[in-house]
């Protein structure tokens, strides 16, 4: 039987799972409710259980019919976003101000079940390891399972993970060789100038003044310094000033992001916005102070784990569902810094087209559920030498 009509014969279970993990989120490194309902999961399948990697992550070891095959890793991220729902579901988001706006809900559930079906099928040799990761939505989760041995501990010679697409098409699958993901910076800008009264602008040096300038002057940054083949984006996402109608206030906040895939491209942009912030303190009379940090890496697919992945979803899905060689995306993953250590490979599955993914109106479509965790199931399979 297919893992795919096994799994769908409990899907019913999974998708009550995943509805319940979204009706209650939690922030990076918070995921406690989340792991532990994880945790029982997998020791009712009979999967050996290790908590406390990485602070909220935790790790199942399930050994097939010998264990002296191949390990094979598969991953899925468990944290929630700091952005307040914006649906009427019924499994809407019960924490305000927090909700699954990216579907890690879903990737989660797609795990229990590939976790499930091996542990009840045992059609593999080698081992399975399970990885729920905390706190990947910028906050480092990935680094901080690595920091605490994880791959000491837990060994892997390759690994998998699967991210939705809500974009869809739904049921296609996506997956590349070699870049796939850019790399991430997040950056701060402080401005500090000097208030006044609203009235008297002669008297203060105006931080809003300053800051939008910087913040017009950045976006020259991709369009006039970077090469028009080399793919960036510099995104600025906050601005905080003032509280106000008739003071200038002491400072501005300016925060945001940088994409690239390119380490040159990345480190003159960092330099560019440094320089940018110079010129404008000297020119404003403010003082400007820039932290810019590395928070993603590039995301790069191993060729041999990319044409793995892409043969078993031609096997489950057909070739007309499968894109093997799809379009980098300038989103970022800190699944990154797990296959840079250990070959592996990211794929991504559509969904029935809807709202993005951050957007307070996403919901994950939970179709694709028994898909998913087919695909992570037949992984290890094939991988581990199955028939």
């Amino acid at each position: 039987m297919s893992p795919v009509d096994r799994i769908a014969a409990y899907a019913d279970e999974l998708v009550a799972l995943r509805r319940d993990l979204h009706a209650h989120p939690e922030i990076g490194f918070e995921e406690v409710r989340t792991s532990g309902i994880v945790a029982g999961l997998l020791e009712s399948f009979g999967v050996t259980v290790h908590r406390g990697l990485g602070g909220t992550g935790l790790v199942g070891v399930l050994e097939g019919r010998s264990a002296n095959g191949r390990r094979v890793g598969l991953r899925a991220d468990m944290d929630a976003l700091p952005i307040e729902e914006a649906t009427n579901l019924p499994y809407r988001s019960t924490v305000p101000g927090t909700m699954h706006a990216c579907g890690h809900d879903g990737h989660t559930t797609m795990l229990v079940g590939a976790a499930r079906y091996l542990a009840e099928t045992r059609d593999f040799d080698g081992t399975a390891l399970f990885i729920f990761q905390p706190a990947e939505e910028g906050l480092g989760g990935a680094r901080a399972m690595i920091a605490d041995g994880l791959f000491e501990r837990f060994p892997c010679d390759e690994l998998y993970a699967i991210h939705n697409a809500p974009h869809g098409p739904f049921g296609r699958f996506h997956v590349r060789p070699g870049p796939a993901m850019a790399a991430a910076d997040f950056f701060d800008i402080r401005i500090t100038g000097r208030g006044a009264h609203a009235a008297q602008p002669n008297r203060g040096i105006d931080p809003i003044l300053v800051a939008s300038a910087l913040a017009q002057g950045m976006q020259s940054i991709v369009s006039r310094n970077a090469d028009p083949l080399k793919a960036a984006v510099v995104s600025i996402t906050q601005i905080h000033a003032g509280a106000a109608y008739n003071v200038i206030p002491e400072s501005a906040h300016l925060a945001g992001t940088v994409r690239t895939f390119d380490a040159e491209v990345r480190v003159m942009i960092g330099e560019r916005i440094r320089a940018l912030a110079a010129g404008l303190a000297a020119a404003y009379g403010a003082q400007i102070d820039v932290e810019i940090r590395d928070v993603f890496s590039v995301l790069n697919n191993s060729p041999a784990q990319a044409a793995a992945a892409a043969e078993v979803a031609t096997e489950l899905f057909g070739p007309e569902n499968v894109d093997a060689d799809a379009t980098p995306r300038m989103g970022s993953e800190d699944f990154a810094d797990m296959v840079a250590r250990v070959p592996g490979a990211y794929a991504w599955i559509g969904g029935t087209p809807g709202p993005g993914l951050h957007n307070a109106a996403f919901d994950f479509d939970d179709r694709i559920i028994p898909l998913g965790s087919a695909f992570l199931a037949r992984i290890v399979e094939r991988r581990t030498g199955a028939s």
